[in-house]
Parts: C-alpha cells; sequence; structure tokens
C-alpha cells in the first residue's frame, strides 16, 4: 500500500455517483471489489458494508481493527455548469499539487477514506484484522450510522478516516441538529406597469458549516436579505427567494425575483451596484468573487403579498448564522454555531432550513431553539429533525497513544490533538458501542462541500504513510 494505490483507487471512485441517498453503485462497486478478491463481506438492510481481511500470518494474536468511512459526498455544482452527479464522472485536474475539481465538488469527503481501506484490503499489509466499514448518507443524516445494528462488526478500536487536515488526530466532535421552517404566505397581482428584476448574490466561497463556519465567510442568503431588507422602505413587490441546497454546506448563491416600479428600475441596479461594493469590501479576503447583480426578468409568478413579503425579509433578516460561542477549554475549538443553509420559495408556501452543532448538548438545544424563537416570530412552523450525539474526547485512548508515537516516529515531531466543530459518525458508534476506542485523522482538504474542492497530494503521502505504519504496528 502507498499514496500512488489510494490514489489509484479514488480515481476509480470519481467515476462511481455516489450522492447522499443514491449510493447503490457505490455499495455494488465494494461488493464486486471484496468478491473479485475472496474477502468476507457483509451489507445490512440499509446499505452498510463491510469487508473483512483477515489477519496476516503471524498476527492472528492481534485485536481486530476496524477502518471507516462513508459511501456519499455532498454533490454541489457552480451555477450555470451543465453536469449530473448521477450519471456523469466527477471532472477533476491535478494542479501545483493538488487534485481538484472546479465547477463541482470532488468528492474527496469521504472517497479517499474509502481508497485508503481498498488500497489496505488489496495488499498483502502484516497486519491483524481488517474490518472496512463503508456507511450510507452520512452527509444527510448519518442515516447508515443510526441504522448501524450492534454486532455488525467485532473489532474495539476504530479508525475514522473522514478527517481533513493532515497532521492533526482528531478525538472529539460536535453533535448537531437541523431546525426547519415554512411560512404560508398569499400572492397577489403583479402592479401594472411594474417591472420584474433578478438580484443575485453569486461568488461566495461557501464550505463546510462546520469546519468553515468560524473563517466568516459570506453566506449569499444572508447578504441578500440584509439587501432587501435596507430596500423595505421604497415600493417593491417579493415575488420570489431561492438559495442554498445541503444542510452542512453555507450558501454561496442566492437569488430574488422582485417587481419595481418601471421608472425606478435604473434605481434598483445603482443600489445593488452600491451593495456589490459593499460586500467585496468586507469579503475581499474570505470571498474575493463574491458579487452581486441585478438583471430585467419574466416570470409567470404572482408577487408576494406585501405583508407577508416583508414578514419573510424581516424573519430571514433576524435568524442567526455563524459562531454563537468559542470554548473555553480548547483554544480556536468553535463549541456551538449555526448555519442558515437554504431558502426555498414555492407557489404559496416559503421553506427554509438550517443546522446547528455544538459540542456541548445543553448548548446545542438552546442554539436550536433561539433558531426555533427567530422562526416563531415571525410566524413561521418550526421543527427539529436528524439529532446526532457529539463525540467526547478521551485523551487516555490507547489507539490515540499509539498514533501519536506513529507520528512522531515517521515526522519528527507531534501531531496535533483536537476536538472538531463537524459532525463526525463516531458519536453515533459510541452510542451502540460504548467500549469502543476511536480516532480519526486524514490528508488536507480544502473547500469541502463547494466546487473547488480538493486534496493537496504531499499531505496524502504523509497521510498513507501514517495510516499504513499504524495498522501494521497496532498491537
Amino acid at each position: 500500500m502507498d499514496s500512488a494505490s489510494v490514489l489509484s483507487f479514488f480515481k476509480e471512485i470519481t467515476r462511481i455517483p455516489r450522492e447522499s441517498g443514491h449510493e447503490a453503485p457505490m455499495t455494488a462497486y465494494l461488493q464486486n471489489f471484496a468478491a473479485e478478491r475472496g474477502l468476507q463481506c457483509r451489507t445490512d438492510k440499509c446499505g452498510n458494508v463491510l469487508i473483512i481481511k483477515e489477519a496476516a500470518p503471524g498476527k492472528e494474536k492481534v485485536p481486530a481493527l476496524v477502518l471507516q468511512a462513508h459511501q456519499d459526498m455532498v454533490c454541489e455544482k457552480n451555477a450555470g455548469f451543465e453536469f449530473d452527479f448521477l450519471t456523469q464522472p466527477i471532472p477533476y485536474e491535478i494542479e501545483d499539487g493538488w487534485m481538484i475539481a472546479r465547477n463541482t465538488t470532488l468528492g474527496a469527503d469521504d472517497g479517499i477514506g474509502i481508497a485508503a481501506c481498498l488500497a489496505l484490503l488489496d495488499s498483502d499489509a502484516p497486519c491483524g484484522k481488517l474490518e472496512c466499514l463503508f456507511t450510507i448518507s452520512e452527509e444527510t443524516g448519518m442515516d447508515g450510522a443510526f441504522a448501524l445494528e450492534k454486532g455488525f462488526f467485532d473489532g474495539k478500536t476504530l479508525i475514522n478516516l473522514d478527517s481533513e487536515d493532515e497532521g492533526q488526530l482528531f478525538v472529539g466532535c460536535a453533535g448537531g441538529i437541523d431546525t426547519t421552517a415554512s411560512f404560508e404566505f398569499r400572492r397577489e397581482a403583479l402592479i401594472k406597469g411594474y417591472k420584474v428584476l433578478k438580484i443575485t448574490v453569486s461568488g461566495a466561497m461557501g464550505g463546510h458549516s462546520g469546519d468553515d463556519i468560524n473563517k466568516e465567510r459570506c453566506n449569499a442568503i444572508k447578504e441578500l436579505v440584509r439587501f432587501l431588507y435596507t430596500e423595505l422602505q421604497y415600493d417593491f413587490q417579493l415575488i420570489s427567494i431561492d438559495g442554498g441546497n445541503k444542510p452542512n454546506a453555507i450558501c454561496r448563491e442566492a437569488s430574488a425575483l422582485i417587481a419595481v416600479p418601471s421608472d425606478e428600475a435604473v434605481d434598483m441596479i445603482e443600489d445593488t451596484k452600491a451593495f456589490d461594493k459593499i460586500l467585496r469590501a468586507e469579503f475581499a479576503a474570505s470571498d474575493p468573487q463574491v458579487h452581486v447583480e441585478c438583471t430585467p426578468a419574466k416570470t409567470t409568478l404572482k408577487a408576494i403579498e406585501e405583508g407577508d413579503a416583508a414578514n419573510i425579509i424581516m424573519t430571514l433578516r433576524a435568524c442567526p448564522h455563524g459562531v454563537e460561542k468559542m470554548s473555553v477549554d480548547i483554544p480556536g475549538l468553535v463549541e456551538t454555531s449555526t448555519n442558515l443553509a437554504a431558502v426555498h420559495t414555492e407557489e404559496s408556501v416559503i421553506k427554509v432550513v438550517t443546522s446547528q452543532r455544538s459540542s456541548v448538548v445543553s448548548e446545542l438545544h438552546a442554539m436550536a431553539e433561539k433558531v426555533e424563537a427567530a422562526f416563531f416570530l415571525g410566524s413561521f412552523d418550526a421543527e427539529h429533525h436528524g439529532e446526532y450525539p457529539g463525540w467526547k474526547p478521551n485523551l487516555n485512548s490507547h489507539i490515540l497513544e499509539q498514533s501519536v508515537a506513529s507520528y512522531r516516529k515517521l515526522f519528527k515531531k507531534d501531531p496535533e490533538v483536537k476536538a472538531i466543530h463537524a459532525g463526525l459518525e463516531c458519536g453515533l458508534f459510541l452510542e451502540k458501542f460504548p467500549d469502543l476506542d476511536m480516532i480519526s485523522f486524514g490528508p488536507t482538504l480544502r473547500s469541502v462541500h463547494a466546487p473547488g474542492e480538493k486534496l493537496e497530494l504531499a499531505s496524502l503521502d504523509k497521510f498513507v504513510a501514517h495510516l499504513y505504519d499504524v495498522v501494521t504496528n497496532f498491537s
């Protein structure tokens, strides 16, 4: 096993459709991989796959080691880029030491974890029994981890391969919950003599709503609503607001259809130009490509009734987004946050998706209640769902001790031992397997959950060397 074999498997994986909820081709690939090599393979009724490789000669007494990655990927693409994640391979380039997908997500989260498992299973690594677990729909609710039945694997030590910073060993993660809201509104006729315009905020970096929430990146929905709120003093009719997609991604693009008096259309366009300059200045460091534009548009929809429109805009303006609290125990760790992820307008209903995270259960619930309260004040219906637990750090972990020693031996320096604000499946595993000893690490990924996602190849070399050393020297 080396980084070339891992990368080769990952390139195969980029050709396999595996959007969350549509992992069947990936599941079949894993089953075929095991069958072709005569390896034991189990698939549960949910779609989780376990591939087992018995211990190498002389390693029969080494305890079983579980390696875990998730089958699915976040499927995001740039507006205007024609691409079907269910039928087309991911287009990627190798440039300046990075493997990058420019207009889509790359799926290195967590395809590179899958590839590392397959490379180990395909090798003659002198190690004990390996149980490689591949869960489904991690990105949309950790469905596979929730459905995992006790006894599906035997090992008492698990290495999660779903982290994104080489040289960092993770021993804890945040729990999370989604809060969704909806509001039924009335429509009214467009006023005669009004002109329809489309206002768009785009070019934002986006990113992972856990790992990137502290980077102060532009949330396109928040900024679009900010603009509309300032314009409430003028005569315009709101027709729709749409933006965002996945609960665990920071919104990169959002747009609104409005109607204004024809003789004021030029003024509205000038206002958006002024707001464009404001955003470019405010987000020059974090989102250098963000911009605002206003263009003529057509629609068959009627306008949202004036009072309902104002209520929608004010409620979204009041909805919190970003870091709520930093940890006082672990410097630099976000403790609690919320993400205004998506908003979509239908014929008579507007729907909003948000997600909250915290490493403290009571604060997670308090954050969800705060978001809920903002919606209730606007007469929205709101509900919570998809809660998953955090993973409490265990600094006395045996696999942590061995992983630190391995890293120090290989690279002559200590790795960072950290907790992560993103959600990992480890919290759910710990509920089902209370005696499980766990750690998480991986190569360096950037722009995860957004187009432009990339994998640093030099970090892949170090990650693979570290994983191989830990696995072959595990005792």
